[in-house]
């Protein structure tokens, strides 16, 4: 990532959006809190809503009361930022209420959001542009008895069952065998009432984070599970992770992957994407994560602060990336200095 001089931001008052009921829940409001804590580190005012408790379509962002009502004072949220996982977070739904309000929010639009949050639809997306991922079949609790069998048998085992819309691995199992195939379709339909079978990657399983078209260093997975399931992602203290900081022909090809993938699903902000390698060594996409975890388990702070870019510097970039496309979007005067700024790294 390149290194710009650009002053850091001014103090801003800002929205943190966590929580919600989703499954993922828990997790969102570890990064809610972590992402309120880089902000208040920064010297910025800081506002934290939960729509399991709070109604954001009545909340009014240009005028946000403060104090005691009778002072009748109100300040006006810059920009809000979204640290919400699965439903209503990563789907396009909040996304769409802050846009029909007019208010700058970080990450990818409606419309991207919701491409990616569906595994299916985003997987189409990719074959149409030519993005590498596996061979998968849609399959749903509605269908004919003996579909899913059938569709498994033609991809091959071992395979892996996950749900169509739900992140952090929550609902995915990798299948051995026919036998098996039952109790994972099971839990798959306990989060979803559409899934993928998809067809088992390998390999090493990488991911990259990628701010706005650039990516930081990929990382190597490893874990002593099955797989890197929500334990851990979030929780397990023997996970490891690979920094490829070195210009190689994998390194080159898992960043231009990812970048593709960001711009088949149209992203913007930060995003992760999750890539296995199969038996030869070559890359496949197997998600785009549009609200990634920002927890001190998550990758993309672990990625960041390899590259000298506090938690802080981190967040604050991905403001100044949403005012920029709100800007740009609402055809207004950009600010100055806004348009090129990229977090600043630490000096050291």
């Amino acid at each position: 990532m390149s290194e710009l001089d650009s002053p850091p931001p001014r103090h801003m008052t800002l929205a943190v959006l966590a929580g919600g009921q989703s499954a993922e829940r828990e997790v969102s409001l570890r990064s809610g809190a972590a992402v309120a804590a880089a902000f208040r580190a920064g010297g910025h005012q800081v506002f934290e809503f939960d729509p399991a408790r709070d109604d954001l379509s009545v909340v009014d962002w240009h005028r946000f009361p403060v104090g005691r009502p009778s002072l009748g004072r109100t300040v006006t949220i810059d920009c809000v930022f979204i640290a919400l996982h699965g439903a209503f977070g990563e789907d396009g739904q909040v996304q769409t209420l802050l846009e029909s309000q007019g208010v700058p929010y970080t990450g990818s639009d409606s419309l991207a959001s919701a491409l990616a949050f569906s595994k299916w639809e985003a997987k189409r997306r990719f074959l149409d542009c030519g993005v590498a991922t596996p061979n998968a079949v849609r399959i749903s609790s509605s269908d004919p008895t003996g579909f899913a069998h059938s569709a498994a048998d033609s991809i091959g085992y071992p395979l892996v069952v996950k749900p169509d819309r739900q992140g952090s691995s929550i609902g995915v199992t990798i299948v051995p065998s026919r036998a098996k195939l039952d109790e994972a379709l099971s839990t798959c339909f306990r989060f979803d009432s559409v899934g993928l079978l998809e067809a088992a990657v390998p390999g090493d399983e990488w991911t990259v984070a990628v701010l706005d078209g650039e990516a930081l260093p990929p990382i190597r997975i490893g874990t002593s599970r099955q797989f890197y399931d929500y334990t851990a992602k979030y929780s397990a203290d023997d996970t490891r992770y690979q920094f490829e900081e070195s210009a190689t022909s994998l390194t080159n090809s898992l960043v231009e992957l990812a970048r593709s993938a960001c711009r088949a699903l149209g992203c913007s902000g930060i995003a992760r994407v999750d890539i296995r390698l199969d038996a030869q060594g070559s890359p496949f996409v197997l998600e785009v994560n549009t609200i990634p975890g920002m927890t001190d388990h998550s990758l993309v702070p672990k990625a960041a602060e390899r590259m000298g870019l506090s938690m802080t510097a981190l967040c604050e970039w991905a403001i100044q990336s949403a005012l920029h496309i709100h800007h740009t979007r609402n055809n207004s005067r950009v600010l100055p200095g806004l348009a090129a700024s990229r977090p600043r790294r630490r000096a050291g």
